[in-house]
């Protein structure tokens, strides 16, 4: 899942990206609204965090503009403006929430899961195909009812793949559903991933297979 946060406070911005990769989202940062713009226009956002101080314009406009687009991708304001009125206007202007700083990681996290959770959003909570399940709110992956680890990144590709089985999946949308737009993946990373979750389905005894078009992207296909 890409999620962008929209934050000029450098440290804010550094834990929530931190707290947003070890869910297992792949978290983008834009310190303006100049920068939010160009990257909401440019990449397809599961959500979005918004603090509303920015500092070439304030985040309502922002809120206002993609909305006016018809944009309806979620979007949390995250704001220091405490006030009933303030939070009214927030969710008037658009807003899906709002959470007041300082804030709790965990209800962060808890309030971003459940806007995604909502009908047309991205997550459902359970993903199932040939013997794996992924609850995509805790993050657990069972195969034939026993648990198995992934790293994150496989993580990320088994979800992209499960939501999308018995479609191919292009491999520029894989690569933006895993990776935030500040890391650089080498040339082979794609296929590295792919074949260690095979590998990793295989040993679990898993009947769910991923298959590859050469050039274009992946697969996943029940028996």
């Amino acid at each position: 899942m890409r999620v962008l946060i929209i934050e000029d406070e450098a440290e804010i911005a550094r834990n929530l990206r931190s707290a947003l990769a070890a869910a297992g989202m792949a978290p983008d940062i834009a310190t303006t609204r100049s920068e939010a713009e160009a990257a909401l226009t440019t990449t397809p956002y599961d959500a979005g965090i918004l603090d509303l101080n920015l500092p070439d314009g304030d985040g309502l406009s922002l809120l206002r503009w993609l909305r006016g687009r018809g944009c309806g991708t979620p979007m949390l304001i995250l704001s220091a403006r405490d006030s009933l009125e303030a939070r009214v206007t927030g969710l008037d202007e658009g807003a899906d929430d709002y959470l007041v700083k300082p804030y709790a990681e965990a209800e962060l996290l808890a309030r971003l899961r459940a806007l995604l959770r909502r009908p047309g959003a991205a997550l459902g909570r359970v993903l199932a195909c040939g013997g794996i399940v992924l609850d995509s709110i805790s993050r657990a992956v069972e195969i034939n009812g026993l648990p198995l680890t992934l790293p994150r990144h496989e993580l990320a590709l088994l979800e992209a793949l499960l939501r999308r089985q018995g479609r191919m999946v292009t491999r520029t949308l894989l690569i933006e559903q895993i990776y935030a737009a500040e890391d650089e993946p080498a040339s082979n990373a794609l296929p590295v991933h792919v074949h260690n979750l095979r590998r990793r389905m295989a040993q679990a005894g898993a009947t769910a297979t991923i298959i590859t078009f050469r050039g274009l992207g992946y697969m996943m296909r029940a028996p």
